[in-house]
């Protein structure tokens, strides 16, 4: 009782502290949430908005940039004279905002056109001629000719009121440096990609693009507030920047619900494990307090059944040698008397031991080809003489052949008395048991019949465990250990085989080992 009252204590001692300390932890998250609900809700909106706006401003840079990317391929600045037959059949399907491409001879001061294509109709247009002089006389001088040499780059600036992109790269064939320059078709780029890269179909957002003094180049113009995120081109119209703006509350609200949504299924996540914490606490105190009690009776009735054999063989000894025995008959029935509780005491005595080792892991069997019927015969004789004490008829019924199996023969032994000793206890009223040894289903099936009142359902899953004993034996004046039953399961396991019981209250019960036969 006290070593149970000590785990049941142990076990608060671990468990209340952590479901008092998840209770401080949920009121504190409530406390914080009610507080700081406002504050995820714009950071959340305004995270959600910052995505959205680094996703569109990506997409364009990917698109002017996959579109450089296949002019590199395209130029072979070893054949300049080849550029417009390369590049012009595939210009509008692989390159659609790509104007114009030009050549540049750089060895010498003049910078030498040596290579110009343009997809305007009239490719000595007036546009195409004014692109040239403005860059030969002003862009040229802005660029970046810096190594590396190879580095893709671009220029966006407005010239003459008008914005340019041209993306360029150096390259050295012969020792003779040029440069490739392509002209990207800003107005195209507004008109026919903007809309659709950056139109919103779910009509959650707007979006615009203002350039470098801020006034817009496409979209709508924004309201100002709190959720309008804004964000440069990075690599290619660096100049311009696009802002993004949520228009309605719907969306702010669905965000704002989803996220009270979680945080109400994390508290009751976790109000469910402080239930279960202290459910499994209760359940565990219980347990230990129901185990320390069976083990309390457990040790009441060890002693008990020990007390009684060894006081009849006290008894019987003392008249023995006092000389009080009148007749040779008389002595010999008290002599049989005391073998048979000195048996009683011995078969006592190795339950609790085998059962002490099962407990500790540390039972121990030896297995051998053997014949169960000779060691069911063996135990059936060690009852005979108290079953015809008490008057209950004992039968064994054994086949001429079974087949071996690969057994214990002590340990099957010792399972055998103690359903014979069960029967006995139990089942005394019924004036009859039957032991009964056949072949069955591969195996060997010992089977241990009696006629007594039986045993209830709701019993019959449990007399198998420790330390239980079932209503009709703990409301009865037999006295019992309550490991008996729990050692027979063990026996049977062990060997591989099962025990099982069949029982209806009022019919009696049966109870059957069966053990595989030998390979």
């Amino acid at each position: 009782m006290a070593e149970g009252t000590r785990r049941g204590r142990l076990v608060m001692f671990l468990f209340l502290p952590a479901i008092v300390a998840a209770a401080v932890v949920i009121g504190v998250f409530l406390f914080r949430a009610s507080r700081q609900t406002e504050q995820l809700r714009q950071r959340s909106v305004v995270e959600a908005t910052l995505t959205l706006v680094n996703e569109k401003v990506d997409r364009l840079d990917r698109l002017i940039i996959e579109q450089d990317n296949v002019l590199l391929s395209e130029v072979d600045v070893t054949d300049p004279g080849q550029l417009a037959r390369r590049w012009l059949p595939t210009a509008a399907r692989e390159t659609p905002t790509v104007r114009a491409v030009l050549i540049l001879d750089r060895s010498s001061e003049e910078h030498q056109v040596v290579a110009f294509a343009s997809r305007a109709v009239d490719s000595g247009g007036t546009d195409d001629e004014s692109f040239r002089r403005l860059f030969l006389l002003r862009m040229l001088k802005e660029i970046d000719l810096g190594p590396p040499t190879q580095q893709l780059r671009h220029l966006h600036r407005p010239y003459n009121g008008q914005s340019y992109l041209v993306s360029y790269w150096q390259s050295y064939t012969g020792g003779r440096p040029y440069l490739v320059v392509a002209w990207h078709d800003v107005p195209r780029l507004v008109h026919d990609v903007f809309p659709r890269l950056f139109a919103d179909p779910r009509g959650a957002s707007r979006v615009n693009v203002v350039d470098e003094e801020g006034r817009k180049v496409f979209g709508a113009a924004l309201r100002q507030g709190e959720f309008t995120v804004g964000r440069p081109f990075p690599t290619t119209l660096y100049g311009w920047r696009l802002q993004v703006s949520l228009t309605t509350a719907d969306e702010l609200g669905q965000r704002v619900e989803r996220r009270q949504s979680l945080e109400l299924l994390l508290v009751a996540t976790a109000c469910m494990v402080m239930v279960v914490g202290v459910a499994f606490v209760l359940f565990a105190v219980e347990k230990e307090r129901r185990l320390s009690e069976q083990k309390s009776e457990f040790v009441a009735n060890v002693s008990h059944e020990l007390k009684t054999p060894l006081s009849s063989i006290r008894m019987f000894a003392e008249l023995l040698l006092t000389g009080r025995v009148s007749t040779e008959e008389k002595r010999q029935q008290y002599l049989q008397i005391m073998h048979q509780e000195s048996e009683r005491l011995t078969a006592l005595i190795e339950n609790v031991v085998d059962f002490a080792r099962v407990e500790r892991g540390k039972a121990t069997l030896t297995f051998a080809e053997g014949d169960v019927g000779e060691v069911v015969q063996r135990a059936v004789e060690v009852h005979r003489f108290r079953a015809e004490r008490e008057e209950v008829a004992l039968e064994l019924t054994l086949p001429e052949a079974l087949p071996e199996a690969r057994i214990d023969a002590r340990a099957l032994e010792l399972a055998v008395l103690n359903l014979i000793d069960n029967a006995l206890k139990y089942a005394r009223d019924g004036k009859k048991i039957e032991v009964h040894v056949s072949a069955a289903s591969g195996g060997v099936e010992v089977q241990v019949r009696d006629h007594g009142p039986g045993i209830p359902r709701e019993d019959q899953r449990r007399i198998f465990d420790r330390f239980v004993r079932g209503r009709s034996a703990t409301n009865s004046r037999i006295r019992g250990t309550g490991i008996g039953l729990a050692l027979v399961k063990h026996i049977a396991e062990a060997h591989g085989g099962r025990v099982r019981v069949h029982s209806e209250e009022g019919q009696g019960a049966t109870f059957a080992i069966w053990l595989p036969a030998g390979a």
